[in-house]
């Protein structure tokens, strides 16, 4: 049986896994992503966070199929670089990721969007298996998405499926991408952070970075704000309606656009919140679907959080992209 390796490369952390043919996660390993340093840091970190999930698989990473990887940023798949992966230290231009990985680990190594490889993951062995056509959204530090067309990826021209920087109100909040407002800048985990520090400032009470102080994070994560929210905090609260509404703009807008069988919800956030929250989602999307009647099938992203892993590692069964 052929073995593919795959990489889920993300702000906070670096999920691994060895993949047989049939989809079966056979070894896996999590490492923390490098918070200093640059592009070439990042790259050893992961061959090393590979190596370790082939060591629990009982094979050398030279002997894999090949090894794909889900970055973030503009992913070439047709050169493996990335470019502009601005949640990641120091990596403002573009870096040679897929040449580097593959000298370190002796295969051949596949680049692609993290949240598209997820996408493509939850069409082939998830919840998207009903259909044809899928919308996916990944919900955490920032907000992407991904698109399965007529049983295909679309890439576009490689940069397809950036739903958190569709715009749902102009001149609004400032998005950590640089501009104004985008989805991600409500409802991305860094933007909800943000604004909740700005609150905090303010002088109004919260418990969050408390909360985060005596669990031992230097950041809101998804548990954070859950544990908040259990508590009753009421900026904690308002952060998530706000959250809510406009991921169900958002959302909303790119299914009038699309018009897809299914939306899938992953994500670290979106797998946290998404029993939660998902029927308040569905609803708030009711109120900007053009035709509302039918609305998509909504489901929750069944692979959880090695889906992207998973994921990547079919980067390796795809045909080959070209060069423009």
């Amino acid at each position: 049986m052929q073995l593919r390796g795959g990489i889920d490369l993300g702000g906070t952390k670096i999920q691994t896994a060895v993949v047989g043919e049939d989809g079966k996660v056979l070894g896996e390993a999590r490492h923390p992503t490098p918070q200093e340093g640059g592009p070439k840091d990042v790259a050893a970190e992961m061959a090393a966070a590979l190596r370790e999930a082939a060591d629990a698989a009982g094979v050398e990473t030279d002997s894999l199929q090949g090894v794909g990887v889900g970055s973030p940023g503009d992913a070439d798949e047709s050169t493996g670089t990335v470019s502009n992966a601005r949640n990641l230290p120091g990596w403002e231009g573009s870096f040679p990721l897929g040449e580097a990985l593959s000298e370190d680990l002796g295969t051949q190594v596949r680049v692609g969007n993290d949240v598209q490889v997820a996408t493509e993951a939850e069409f082939h062995l998830g919840a998207g298996r009903p259909y044809q056509t899928i919308l996916g959204v990944f919900w955490g530090t920032g907000v992407g998405g991904g698109l399965i067309l007529d049983g295909k990826p679309w890439l576009g021209r490689g940069a397809a499926g950036e739903i958190g920087h569709m715009v749902i109100k102009q001149g609004g909040a400032r998005c950590p991408c640089g501009r104004r407002g985008c989805m991600e800048a409500y409802a991305g985990r860094i933007a909800m952070e943000t604004k909740a520090r700005e609150e905090m400032e303010k002088g109004t009470h919260t418990n969050l970075f408390e909360l985060a102080e005596k669990h031992g994070k230097d950041r809101l994560s998804s548990g954070i704000w859950e544990r908040a929210l259990n508590h009753g905090d009421d900026v904690a609260e308002g952060l998530m309606d706000r959250a809510i509404k406009a991921l169900a703009a958002g959302i909303a807008s790119a299914v009038n656009l699309l018009d897809p069988e299914a939306v899938i919800l992953g994500g670290g956030m979106g797998l946290r919140f998404g029993d939660t929250y998902g029927e308040e989602l569905r609803k708030q999307m009711g109120k900007h679907l053009f035709i509302d009647d039918r609305p998509p099938a909504f489901h929750i992203a069944e692979l959880g959080d090695l889906g992207g892993a998973i994921g990547a590692s079919l980067l390796v069964a795809r045909p080959a992209a070209t060069a423009a």
